[in-house]
């Protein structure tokens, strides 16, 4: 991933102000060139936007380390001794079986595996090195991967870094031209034995451009090549020009563009042994609520030890979202509208037409109040359930009574209110008209 994933300390949700007015969505990128048109863009996103949800996974040689996927380059491992980790590089077979297990156990609809991460070692079978999984341990893991997803029903996406930390001419090429048509034409050239080399791929995730900016990747060229090989295939924007969809990392920004967050389920994207930072369930289904309110994407990852096996932690988080998602999958799949109501004291919200979903993730007990909620409610209940829900809606207050005194959820409950036309909030409204007394004057 970018180094500006590298050891970022964020707040935990915890600590945050549950009802401080989101920061505004991001302006459309920078124009400049493209190989995606808006109206074929939009075909091809269709099932992009229902999915939601994704799994990544960060592997590589790094694993072996259990210190980071940026171990080589931050302990300054050189290359030399770095490839001597290939030789303890052999992995269950089909280790990859599980993820995809995982990931469709959690209401995951789509994967993305790392293909080579900086370290420039190949998962897959290239042509154009040795440095693969194919020397290492006599196995295309790739096809493994794309073999896993598949028979789980996932689409099928590749992560692919254009900084090489082991190819020769992957920091050369800033400076000499020759160096720059080498790595160019062999970056180009995986590219195009990953298109070409698994049937379908639904997604190309490209990561870190350095050293180069995309007219040194030539990265219309490179983008027109991938959607000749592959018409129906969704790019990202990380080759530095706009394509499919943005990519904030490590963070929830909304944009008008299409968008996917993608995170870490501790602080690490690869194995890192140590980091025991770990997101809690509840903390990850705030997050895809989050991303969902503001229709677009969650990324989240997996960091695979060396053998292939996913940490412990990570399957019981995402068996927990699991649960979670076994109720609620539709409320996150389906399209949904914009959501002009963001600030609650304990909920954030989803809308879909004329109704309001009230995503209670601090449960207050028997009444839930939401401020400045208009038009006219019509009727409300538990999600999920066939309950009623008692509501009355007067001046500034739409008021819920008679819940229970436990959620109904634990980890994250839903009050569905039906409204007589698209829900909107207008909390300054509140402020400004309330009627204000003056007491003891």
């Amino acid at each position: 991933m970018q180094a500006i994933g590298l050891g970022t300390s964020l707040m935990p949700l915890s600590a945050q102000v549950l009802n401080a007015p989101p920061p505004p969505p991001t302006g459309p990128e920078p124009k400049g060139p493209t190989t995606s048109t808006p109206a074929d863009r939009e075909r091809r996103l269709k099932w992009w936007r229902e999915a939601r949800f994704g799994m990544f996974i960060h592997w590589g040689l790094y694993s072996v380390y259990g210190r980071h996927e940026w171990v080589m380059e931050n302990e300054g491992i050189p290359v030399a001794e770095y490839e001597q980790t290939a030789k303890r590089f052999n992995p269950e077979p089909n280790a990859a079986r599980a993820w995809a297990q995982l990931a469709k156990r959690a209401g995951m609809k789509y994967m993305v595996m790392t293909t080579k991460h900086h370290e420039g070692f190949c998962h897959f079978d290239s042509k154009l090195t040795n440095y693969t999984a194919m020397t290492a341990c006599g196995r295309d893991l790739v096809r493994e991967y794309v073999d896993a997803a598949r028979a789980e029903g996932m689409r099928v996406g590749f992560y692919y870094s254009l900084m090489d930390w082991h190819h020769p001419d992957g920091a050369l090429c800033a400076t000499d031209e020759a160096a720059r048509r080498r790595f160019v034409d062999y970056i180009h050239g995986q590219v195009r034995e990953l298109c070409t080399n698994y049937g379908k791929i639904d997604i190309l995730w490209y990561d870190v451009s350095w050293p180069l900016k995309p007219d040194g990747w030539e990265s219309v060229k490179m983008n027109t090549m991938v959607r000749q090989l592959q018409p129906d295939i969704l790019i990202n924007n990380r080759a530095g020009i706009p394509e499919d969809f943005t990519t904030p990392e490590q963070r929830i920004q909304a944009s008008v563009e299409p968008w996917e967050s993608c995170m870490t389920m501790n602080d690490s994207w690869g194995y890192q042994r140590a980091d025991d930072n770990w997101k809690t369930p509840k903390n990850i289904v705030r997050n895809l609520i989050r991303c969902t309110r503001d229709n677009g994407n969650y990324l989240l990852n997996i960091g695979p030890k060396p053998d292939g096996t996913i940490p412990l932690e990570s399957v019981n988080i995402l068996t927990e979202v699991g649960r979670w998602m076994d109720t609620h999958a539709e409320l996150i799949h389906a399209p949904v509208d914009v959501c002009k109501v963001k600030r609650g004291q304990f909920s954030d919200f989803i809308v879909r037409g004329n109704k309001l979903y009230i995503m209670v993730q601090f449960w207050p007990g028997n009444e839930v109040s939401i401020g400045g909620l208009k038009p006219q409610a019509l009727s409300a209940k538990l999600y999920g359930t066939s309950t009623p829900v008692k509501f009355e809606q007067k001046d500034f207050r739409l008021r819920l009574t008679g819940l229970p005194a436990t959620p109904h959820d634990p980890m994250v409950s839903v009050i569905e209110v039906e409204f007589d036309a698209p829900p909107e909030q207008d909390n300054i409204g509140v402020r400004r008209n309330r009627t204000r007394r003056m007491v003891g004057i």
